[in-house]
């Protein structure tokens, strides 16, 4: 492979989608095939770089940043264009990468109503880039352009192309999310000008979330602590969606086509747990542990009400909504504990959800396209009617539940476990309350 892609690699992945959908706006609208063969393209080019990555990845050195990019940004505030690959975000990349062309070659007969591929492609290839680059980025501003990069897509996904509650659908979600980042960027700048040098003393002022991971926090006061972690987890916990931030997500994913189900499901939730391991945890330690009973306590409450939840519905797509909000709070579980097998826990969580969910959509996009209808009562006898897609479904309902042997298992099973030892300083009888309950969440 050519010194350039080890040096500059991590830039060309990311942007490869964003240069994709500025080619396709110089193409006129009625190209609907070359529209389509464009977009995939990025999309595949993407992908072939991630299995590049995939192969030539020291995982030997997972612990540290590879392929790192470091250049001049903006100077004026100090931040850096700062890019890296390490065993935490490799996984997250990959399945982006992974997940788009397939979202892509669905969108080649299924263009939703009302049409207009070329916005439809572009706003999707725009989502791919804001993705990639969240998982990569290792500077907080960068980070949370790249994070809000997902927002704007998303909002007119849903209000565009979704279903008939779109706007009230798409709306909901831009506020939450909004919100959120917005509480979140408070947390990033009050970072900003308290962190200090443990050595000097002096104040460091800078974005660079190695610096400010190294530091963990050194000179800033307890309670400081607990107000930055306070903003982030309003931030981080409204993307998962954590209980009580979740009821955007399931009328998001009931409106939105299938596209924007799929990239919401698998990729866009995986968001907010990443920045809780990579932002939040690592440079606010003491905060995390005071915090952890709290964030274990509201994933717990997600795992029985998100069951609960699905119970309830008689909609295929706002059922697996649901159960996204109880996969989550299993995520978040395992991230709660502080623990190393509880974070690898949550990370596998978060690709084989990622996996799962997305192909359940995919399968429900396929119900609606044949049965016209979501409506779990007319869609009774599927094994007998369309017995491929019917075993299809089951197999994967089968992973979603989490039978031993299937991905969902590994995720949520050592998650679980996970929460019998938390970390030194987490109050271990909670925690092991909460593993009972995590459990018969099953």
């Amino acid at each position: 492979m050519p010194e350039f892609l080890t040096d500059w690699g991590l830039l060309v992945i990311t942007f490869v989608p964003l240069a994709g959908a500025l080619l396709m706006m110089l193409i006129p609208q009625e190209n609907e095939e070359t529209h389509k063969q464009v977009s995939l393209l990025a999309s595949l080019l993407a992908l072939a770089l991630g299995v590049w990555y995939l192969f030539d990845f020291n995982y030997g050195a997972a612990g540290s940043l590879q392929y790192v990019v470091d250049e001049n940004w903006i100077d004026v505030i100090n931040s850096r264009l700062i890019m890296g690959l390490d065993g935490m975000s490799l996984p997250l990349m990959m399945l982006s990468v992974f997940v788009m062309p397939l979202v892509f070659i669905y969108s080649w007969d299924h263009i939703p109503h009302p049409g207009n591929a070329k916005s439809f492609l572009i706003l999707m290839l725009i989502l791919e880039t804001g993705m990639i680059g969240t998982f990569l980025a290792q500077d907080l501003i960068l980070f949370f352009v790249f994070f809000e990069v997902v927002l704007l897509p998303m909002f007119f996904m849903i209000a565009v192309w979704g279903g008939e509650d779109r706007r009230y659908a798409s709306l909901k979600f831009f506020l939450y999310t909004l919100f959120g980042s917005a509480i979140m960027l408070l947390g990033f700048l009050a970072l900003f000008f308290l962190s200090k040098d443990p050595v000097s003393g002096e104040l460091m002022r800078t974005f660079d979330m190695r610096a400010l991971s190294d530091v963990a926090g050194a000179g800033i006061v307890r309670s400081s602590q607990l107000l930055i972690f306070g903003a982030m987890f309003l931030g981080f916990g409204v993307k998962v969606p954590l209980f009580p931030f979740h009821t955007w997500l399931p009328d998001a994913h009931t409106q939105a086509p299938t596209q924007g189900s799929v990239i919401l499901a698998a990729v866009l939730l995986k968001l907010g747990t990443y920045g809780f391991i990579r932002i939040a945890i690592p440079m606010l330690p003491e905060a995390a542990e005071a915090w952890a009973p709290w964030i274990g306590l509201f994933a717990v409450i997600g795992i029985i009400y998100g069951a609960l939840g699905c119970l309830a519905q008689t909609d295929m797509k706002r059922l697996i909504a649901f159960s996204s909000v109880a996969h989550m709070g299993f995520v978040m579980l395992g991230i709660a504990t502080l623990t190393d097998f509880g974070i690898n826990a949550a990370i596998f969580g978060m690709v084989a959800h990622g996996l799962i969910t997305g192909m359940l959509f995919f399968i429900a996009g396929s119900v609606k396209d044949r049965y016209h209808t979501l409506d779990i009562k007319r869609l009774g006898g599927m094994l007998l009617q369309a017995p491929k897609l019917g075993w299809i479904l089951g197999f994967t309902v089968m992973a979603s539940l989490g039978l031993p042997g299937l991905a969902g298992f590994w995720g949520e099973f050592p998650a679980i476990l996970s929460a019998y030892q938390p970390a030194n300083g987490i109050p271990e009888e909670t925690f092991r309350g909460y593993m009972v309950i995590a459990a018969v969440g099953t």
